[in-house]
């Protein structure tokens, strides 16, 4: 499945659990109720600065818009340090998102 449309359905999970509507979401964030219709449904990946706002008004961490399974944190552990001892290249991914995201948290 398209990442787009796994981050717009947990966009969208997250709002409904907030109680808001999309519009009142968008009035929040300051952006037309269109761009946020594109953005749940997967045609549109919301832009840094959105996935901010987004972030702030929801109340959670810009990450947790990427959290698309329940898994343990042990499970989780093992997956990303094996997909990390095999594949250098993901390592230098993963720290420049972990650094991008230590300044914005």
């Amino acid at each position: 499945m398209d990442i787009k449309v796994l981050i717009g359905r947990r966009i969208k999970a997250i709002r409904k659990s907030r109680g808001l509507t999309q519009e009142k979401l968008c009035e929040l964030i300051g952006i037309e109720p269109q761009s946020m219709s594109y953005i749940e449904t997967g045609k549109f990946a919301p832009a840094p600065d959105t996935l901010q706002k987004l972030s702030d008004v929801l109340k959670v961490k810009p990450y947790e818009f990427y959290y698309f399974d329940k898994i343990s944190d042990d499970e989780m552990e093992k997956i990303l340090t094996d997909a990390i001892k095999n594949d250098k290249k993901l390592l230098k991914i993963l720290y420049n998102v972990y650094k991008s995201l230590e300044y914005s948290v």
